[in-house]
Order: structure tokens, then C-alpha cells, then sequence
């Protein structure tokens, strides 16, 4: 299977101007394509409706997650209604197979990698926050249990890892993703990981279990 990922399109009716050629060698060139989240600007129907009306022509199989742009109108269910009913398969928590390919997919959540992830410790505020990271690890953890295939493929808009944030300022390290991602990712041996995010980070990373980890 020959996959295309791409991530953070933003999208507006201009900004397919930006990919137009890209797109165009999709169809050719792709059995499927993974969007990673920020697939709108603002989270607006509008915009959704519009990437739709894109993306539709292209006649490829879409999987893909929201990203945190794709929540900040409050109408990231009704986006995720909307690819639904167009068969764009959004991945919450939830697995998809394919052609003998598992793909199992979540947003995300930030909160740090390796020694510096932020603990549940402290005042309520800073648990709640963990929670939210725990939370969408969970999510992950089923919708790769739920998969029967061997080979998995694991679809975040947040990174996994560390390596795939390098170019960003170390500051904001912490705010590009959830070293917990990973954790499930090598327990169930997935053999591809792909996020989106950190605009300017590596395109290519790895799990400590050596799983392959990619930013688009």
C-alpha cells in the first residue's frame, strides 16, 4: 500500500493553491492518504466544507485525526461529522483496516517527553491537565487493541516523540506533543507512527522501541 500523509493544511479556499500540484499527483501516486490534524484554521464549518469539496475530487481513501486548530470554534464535532458523511474515516480513539493495514488514531495531547513529561502532582489544575494527556493515551492504547492486523500504523496530531520536534525552539518542546504516545505505540508494535504540529520540526524520528516516527 502506498500511503501520502500530510498535516497542519490550515486549510481555507486560498491555501490549496499552496498544495494544487501536490494533490494533483495524489491520485497517481497513492492508494491512501493520512490528514494529521489542523486540517482547518479556526475549526469552522465553512472551512471544513471547502476542504471537502477539494479533497473529495481526488477520489483516494482519506483517514484522519483533529488537530488543535480543528477545536477552537467548539465545532470539532461537527467537522468530524462532516468528513464522516463525505467517508473520510476520522480516527477518536478508533481503528480503521485496510488492505490488510491497521490504522489507529487519536488528537493528541501535550505535555513533554522523557524525563521532563509534567506529572500529576500539585494543585488540581495541573492534574486535570495530566489527565487530559492520559486521557487521549488511553484512547490510543484502544483503538490499537481494537486492531487484528499486523501491521499497525498509529495516526496523532501531537508527536510521540521528541526527535520529530527538534527545529522548534526547546522551549516549546512540552507543547508539541506527549512522550505517553510512545509508550503505547511500542507495546503494540506498531511499524509507522505520523504527526503532525510542530511546523518546523525533523521529518523523521523514532520510538525508544525503534518504531518509525514521522512529521508531516
Amino acid at each position: 500500500m502506498r500511503i501520502a500523509a500530510i498535516a497542519d493544511l490550515h486549510f481555507s479556499p486560498q491555501s490549496y493553491d499552496r498544495i494544487r500540484d501536490a494533490m494533483g499527483r495524489l491520485r497517481d501516486e497513492a492508494d491512501l492518504l493520512i490528514l494529521a490534524g489542523d486540517i482547518t484554521n479556526l475549526g469552522k464549518p465553512e472551512e471544513m466544507e471547502s476542504m471537502l469539496a477539494s479533497f473529495m475530487r481526488l477520489r483516494v481513501p482519506i483517514v484522519a485525526v483533529l488537530g488543535n486548530h480543528d477545536f477552537e470554534s467548539g465545532k470539532q464535532e461537527d467537522l468530524a461529522k462532516m468528513m464522516s458523511a463525505e467517508g473520510v474515516k476520522v480516527l477518536d480513539g478508533s481503528g480503521y483496516e485496510r488492505d490488510g493495514v491497521g490504522f489507529a488514531g487519536t488528537k493528541g495531547f501535550i505535555g513533554g517527553f522523557g524525563r521532563g513529561v509534567l506529572t500529576a502532582f500539585g494543585e488540581p489544575e495541573v492534574k486535570a491537565f495530566v489527565q487530559s494527556a492520559i486521557n487521549e493515551t488511553l484512547k490510543l492504547e484502544r483503538a490499537l487493541s481494537m486492531l487484528r492486523t499486523e501491521k499497525r500504523i498509529v495516526v496523532t496530531h501531537y508527536s510521540p516523540v521528541v526527535d520529530t520536534v527538534r527545529g522548534e525552539p526547546e522551549q516549546i518542546f512540552p507543547y508539541l506533543g506527549s512522550g505517553r504516545l510512545a509508550e503505547v505505540i511500542d507495546r503494540h508494535q506498531a511499524i509507522l507512527a505520523v504527526h503532525g504540529h510542530a511546523h518546523h520540526g525533523a521529518l523523521e524520528g523514532k520510538t525508544t522501541g525503534g518504531v518509525p516516527d514521522g512529521s508531516d
